[in-house]
Order: structure tokens, then sequence, then C-alpha cells
């Protein structure tokens, strides 16, 4: 006997499950958002479900309708919870919302609004306009935070900042003369690695190259693809034999100071190079985010040491801490972030926290700045 399909006794379980779906396109379909869809017939059943394939490929809708079309069943009259508005425009793919009038949908509950201008509501529009329900439902907020950096990027022209570090009790993550590896256990660096391969680039600086020679890539969980790895090099001094420069993925090299020489050797190790100095003679960071997003990057994740952590707190370019504390007492060290000093600890940047959890033996800690994301994310 077949199994039987899964029903779901109202919106929020059915979209809850295409939620389940769009976790699934994480390291996957950037720099397109992760999406899910979850076809049900009018008494909650499943008839079909996808998420978004990597870009250029199918969305989630063309998958769920896929899937309804293997399983046997027929979806004429039926709802479609798609965890982000259908889109309405030729990209890479053909409009979602024509697949899903040409398959004969009835109803169409999105999660939230596509924030792609080219979107923003003109698929709910084009829906209805074909004679469908079209509405938004339950879960706005969860589907928002899946795509976060969709979202920045959209809406602020950025990609979506999240640094992390990893300290001890007394907050050092580094002898003082650079050691850090390895204050936490292998837990909470495969815990790193998974939110590695959340992003679209993984940048560090020039001080943590030199001392750790990291390769910055996601090996300790599984990935469909790599991340761009960044490097913030002021006066390109990156070493030609660097790991991060050897395969997989591509590199970026962020520099203030034009040095032929050093840029060719990089370049013949594949390397791409872009100069953007500020009125300082160092990298303008926050050029450095609009060229990323540029580049389709979402969400950004810093693995640099305090002076560079410190630069992106000190300029506001930090959306969210990742914090993981190891049960050890350094002593001397270096910090998480080096900035200031205030004049007074009102002016200390106060953190939300997010979430907290063990990892192995260590701690993981998750917080934002406050009022950072409520002042440019729409949010119910």
């Amino acid at each position: 006997m077949p199994e039987a399909s899964p029903t779901f006794p109202d919106a929020a379980s059915a979209m809850r499950r295409a939620l389940q779906m769009a976790e699934s396109a994480i390291g996957l379909s950037d720099p397109n958002p992760r999406v899910g869809c979850v076809i049900v017939d009018t008494q909650g059943q499943l008839l079909g479900e996808g998420h978004t394939q990597a870009a250029g490929q199918a969305h989630a809708e063309v998958m769920a309708l896929r899937d309804a079309a293997a399983r046997g069943r027929q979806v004429a009259g039926a709802t479609a919870y798609v965890t982000l508005e259908p889109c309405s425009h030729h990209g890479r793919t053909p409009p979602c919302c024509d697949a899903l009038i040409k398959a004969g949908i009835g109803r169409v509950v999105a999660a939230c609004v596509d924030p792609n201008p080219q979107v923003g509501g003109q698929g709910l529009a084009r829906l209805r306009a074909a004679g469908l329900q079209a509405e938004l439902g339950p879960l706005g907020d969860e589907s928002r935070e899946l795509n976060i950096g969709f979202f920045s990027r959209m809406i602020r022209g950025r990609p979506y900042v999240r640094l992390k570090a990893a300290a001890s009790l007394d907050g050092r993550t580094a002898l003082p003369d650079g050691q850090s590896q390895w204050i936490t256990a292998e837990p909470a660096r495969r815990d790193g690695h998974a939110w590695r391969k959340r992003a679209g680039a993984v940048l560090t600086g020039i001080g943590t190259l030199l001392d750790d020679d990291p390769r910055l890539d996601v090996r300790l969980v599984e990935t469909a693809r790599q991340p761009l790895r960044v490097v913030i090099d002021s006066r390109l001094q990156t070493p030609p034999g660097a790991r991060l420069l050897a395969p997989p993925g591509e590199v970026l090299i962020y520099a203030a100071q034009a040095d032929e020489a050093a840029a060719a050797a990089l370049r013949d190790q594949g390397a791409q190079i872009a100069l953007l100095p500020n009125a300082q003679g160092k990298v303008d960071l926050a050029a450095v985010l609009q060229d990323l997003a540029s580049r389709g990057i979402n969400e950004l994740h810093v693995e640099a040491g305090h002076k560079l952590n410190g630069s992106f707190f000190r300029e506001g370019l930090v959306d969210e801490l990742l914090l993981y504390l190891a049960p050890k007492l350094i002593g001397l060290g270096r910090e998480v972030a080096s900035f200031g000093p205030l004049a007074s600890l009102s002016q200390a940047i106060e953190l939300d926290w997010l979430d907290q959890m063990p990892v192995g033996r260590d701690l993981r800690l998750r917080g934002r700045p406050q009022g950072r994301l409520e002042a440019w994310l729409p949010r119910g």
C-alpha cells in the first residue's frame, strides 16, 4: 500500500511545512531567496511540495507542481502555500505565477511579500487578475528571518552581516601573539561551518590570514556550494601560497593601494582584486558591502581578528553577533572587537539576545544591536 500523504489541518501547519522545505535551500539557492511551497487539496492533504533549487534552476512552486505530478495528483482548484510571494517577472527562469495559473491552482497563500522591486506585490496582483484567490498568510516573520540576507540586499542594497567569534569566558579570542587554535571544541567549530554554509561570502582580514592561514571554506558540514572567500587586505600582503587561494570556491581581495606586481601574483592564483580605498588609505568597509551586494551576496559571514571586528562594530555595520564561549580562562590576550575608548558606558553597543544554546561543551550566543533590524525590515 502506498504511504498516505500527510494532512495539514490549517494554514499555519501547511506554511510551517513549507518553511521546512525552504530550509533545504540553505547553501543551495543563493543569490535567490530560500523558498518552500506546499500544495494541498480542499481537505488539507498534501499533493506536492518543493523548494528553490540552485540559481537558474526551478523555483519552489515549480518543484511542488512537479512533485504532485510525480505522485499522480491533480492540483486543479488546490491551494499552494508559499513562503514568499511567487515571482511575476522573467529572470533566469519564467514567472512562477504563470506556472501556478497554468496548473489550475485555485488559491495561493504567501507568507510575505517579495522585497524584490521587480515583484513587490505584483505577483499576488497577477494571480488575482487571473482569477485565483491570492492572499498573505501566517509565519511572515519566520520567512523573513530565513531570508534575512535577501531582504537586506533588496531593501538596503547591502548584505546582512553576521560576525562570528570564539572566545574564552574572559572574552579572549587569542593569546597576545595571535594563537587561537583552538579555543572552542569540535562541535562548536562544526556549528560554525553550518553558519558559513548559510552565507554567500565569508570574510576575514589580512591579520587573521597571516596568523592562522585559514581556508574559510565549508568542510565540516555538507553543502552544495562554497561561499565566496573575501579578504580585507589594504596593502595586498596576501601570500600567493595562502591556503584560501586553493580550490574550491572563488576568492575576492579588497585592497586600498595598487601594487601591480602583488596583484598579478594573486590573480595568477585565481583571486579577484578590487580597489576600494577610504580617505584614511584603508579599505572602505561600507563600499565593500555595497560591492558584495552587487555581486549577489545576501549574507556575509565575518570571521576576523579584533581590529577588523572593531572596525565593523565602530562603523555600525554588524547586524548580528554569533559568539561561541568556551569554559576556560585565558588571561591576557586579544579581545573580540577593538574599538573605543568610550567616554561613558551609555555609548556601549547594546545587544538583544536572539538565542543561547549549548554546543558540545561550549555555549553559543546570538545577538543583534538594539534597534538595528527594526530600522529597515518590515514586520507583521
